[in-house]
């Protein structure tokens, strides 16, 4: 396997320390990836409609818009229970009133964005601008680091937060509306699938496969060797402090990430579904489309 293949996944510490191995030539006979690209989810999202990668991570409401291109791998996702988005504010606020506040999510295409439409459908409404001016929608889009200065602030009324975002948003004084991942468990019975790595079609099996068993073994030589790669998570954390960065490892990598499993493939095939059935992503284009799933 001698050609190179491009590569994106996040900054944050559950993807450099499920990546640091792979990325570094440490796993024997791997494939080879350039360019190593980190950038926002929702920056990868948008790269993943333009099918710009080759492999890339991406949140599971943007791969409900792009499996004709991409297909699932088994290992590297994040996806489980008591670890999805939150929808927080500086003070209560009732529900039913969601509709008619300032409101922002980190991203169109993110796993949040989607999750807030399934809890309130009336709240899928984007403004004409990606960010706070013009436009007759309530929700905003905004960067996720942005979303809890802008609450505390006031600059819009409550915001729905990811990452680790869960362990420092009561330090911004902000209280918590709904833990949209604890409602997705309790109306699917299922883990919420945040987001996963997903690899051109085009690449072939064979390909595919090898990928998908390199990541594998790039993670189990993470957990094997922690420390290893402390310092390139650290690097790309931006100002997260060790306790948190370690918190946010152990939330988000777990044995979904090594293989999604049955439970895990289940849960990602019933957000697709309830997406598609709720019109927030598109149908298959026919009877025959091609498997969410590398099998």
């Amino acid at each position: 396997m001698t050609s190179e293949l491009s590569l994106g996944f996040s900054p944050c510490p559950n993807d450099t320390y499920i990546f640091h191995a792979l990325v570094h030539g440490r796993i024997p006979g791997a494939p080879e990836f350039s360019p190593v690209l980190l950038e926002d989810v929702e920056t990868l999202n948008q790269w993943a409609l333009q099918a710009r990668l080759d492999v890339s991570k991406l949140s599971f409401h943007a791969l409900g818009h792009v499996l004709e291109d991409y297909v699932l791998l088994p290992a590297g996702a994040a996806l489980g229970r008591g670890c999805g988005p939150l929808l927080v504010a500086r003070q209560p606020i009732d529900p039913a009133d969601l509709p008619a506040i300032r409101l922002a999510v980190p991203g169109r295409y993110t796993t949040a964005a989607m999750l807030l439409g399934l809890f309130a459908p009336d709240c899928l409404r984007f403004g004409d601008s990606p960010e706070l001016s013009g436009g007759p929608g309530n929700l905003r889009l905004m960067r996720f680091d942005r979303i809890m200065p802008a609450v505390a602030s006031g600059e819009i009324d409550a915001g729905v937060i990811i990452h680790e975002s869960r362990f420092t948003y009561r330090d911004h004084g902000l209280v918590l509306l709904a833990d949209l991942g604890s409602w997705w468990e309790e109306i699917s019975g299922l883990p919420i699938p945040l987001g996963g790595i997903a690899a051109r079609r085009s690449l072939g099996r064979d390909r595919l496969t090898a990928i998908a068993r390199a990541i594998g073994d790039s993670l189990d030589l993470a957990r094997r060797h922690p420390a290893g790669a402390m310092e390139y998570i650290r690097r790309h954390a931006g100002e997260l402090d060790q306790e948190v960065m370690r918190a946010h490892i152990n939330l988000y990598v777990n044995d979904f990430s090594t293989e999604l499993g049955p439970e895990g493939e289940r849960a990602v095939a019933e957000f697709i579904r309830r997406g598609r059935e709720a019109g927030i992503l598109p149908p298959p284009i026919n009877e025959t489309s091609p498997s969410i799933f590398l099998r």
